[in-house]
């Protein structure tokens, strides 16, 4: 299949949008952002061996491609509008294009996000997605804003990618529900664009779980200059999860394993009751896990009120600080 084919397979399902004036096609779109609201943008890189394994199906890295942008959407409380999307292949082939596009096409369509634009190149294995969304001025989510008293809450359960990719390392076969469960969650995982809409107004500050929840909670901790005081017992592990592995490692892969895509945020105790009934809405667990306290950093707490290190917080590109 040649370049101009590919972006043909690719244009015929890139979604429509009113506030599309012109699409794929030309040197670059043109989008109308509309009155009253902001433009929020996002890019994040997948490559090859870094952020999926070699043989990983081709719309399992596609959906996760967009899915992990549309995951920093979702903790801004944006609402997902465009796409943009530079694709590197080693090579063209029907079956791999058209399982690309089916894993892009398919999660592009629930979050109402248009592919606009974008690039395609022979290379290596390489996915790049640029995410734009819109939300009115003074109500995104940030991470600067959490308050000492607030809770730290987080969506859905922790663990569980970080569980398969370890299980997929060492050759374990996926041959149980528990397991396909745990891959699942690997490699398509769910962007909470719902929940992010509905903490608009509702939770101090936000951030996306994707290095790692200590990793990830440091950055709300550093930017609010504020402490947090994490309870190891209340952090939520699937099923799945605890079927497979004992606690010790349950609670690490839930501490810095990272690519769960789940919400994590601030709020105060008095919208405790919202939060739960929101989460009821929207069918998302909620979990209670901490405090925001004075001083800094992130100290995650055995239920004897031990500090819990595990000698990294979750994973550093270059430094490559392991699960």
């Amino acid at each position: 299949m040649g370049e101009f084919d590919l972006i043909s397979r690719l244009t015929a399902r890139a979604g429509a949008r009113a506030d599309i004036a012109l699409g794929i096609g030309d040197d670059a779109a043109l989008l109308q952002v509309p009155p009253g609201e902001q433009l929020v943008a996002c890019c994040d890189t997948l490559n090859e061996g870094v952020h999926f394994l070699a043989g990983t199906d081709a719309g399992d890295i596609s959906w996760k491609s967009l899915a992990v942008n549309l995951s920093d959407l979702a903790a801004m409380g944006a609402r997902p509008a465009w796409t943009l999307l530079s694709l590197s292949l080693p090579r063209a082939d029907r079956e791999l294009v058209d399982g690309f596009i089916e894993g892009f096409h398919a999660l592009a369509s629930q979050a109402e996000a248009a592919l606009v634009g974008g690039d395609t190149t022979s290379g290596p294995l390489s996915i790049c997605v640029t995410a734009l969304g819109l939300v009115p001025p003074g109500r995104a989510l940030r991470r600067d804003g959490a308050q000492v008293g607030d809770l730290v809450c987080v969506s859905g359960t922790l663990g569980d990618a970080a569980a398969a990719l370890n299980r997929a390392r060492a050759g374990a076969p996926v041959d149980s529900a528990a397991a396909r469960a745990l891959q699942s969650r690997m490699r398509r995982p769910t962007p909470r664009l719902a929940l992010g809409l509905a903490l608009r107004g509702v939770a101090h500050a936000a951030i996306d779980v994707s290095d790692g929840l200590l990793a990830d909670l440091g950055h709300i901790a550093r930017a609010s200059a504020v402490g947090l005081r994490l309870e190891a017992a209340a952090l939520p592990a699937s099923e799945a999860l605890r079927a497979l592995f004992p606690a010790e490692d349950c609670l690490r892969f839930q501490a810095i394993g990272g690519d769960d895509y789940e919400l994590a945020f601030t709020l105060p105790p008095q919208r405790l009751e919202l939060l739960r009934a929101l989460g009821a809405d929207l069918g998302v667990e909620i979990s209670v896990i901490g405090q925001v306290v004075a001083g800094d950093g992130v100290r995650l707490e055995a239920p004897d009120g031990a500090a819990i290190d595990f000698g990294c917080t979750g994973w550093e590109h270059f430094t490559g600080s392991p699960p």
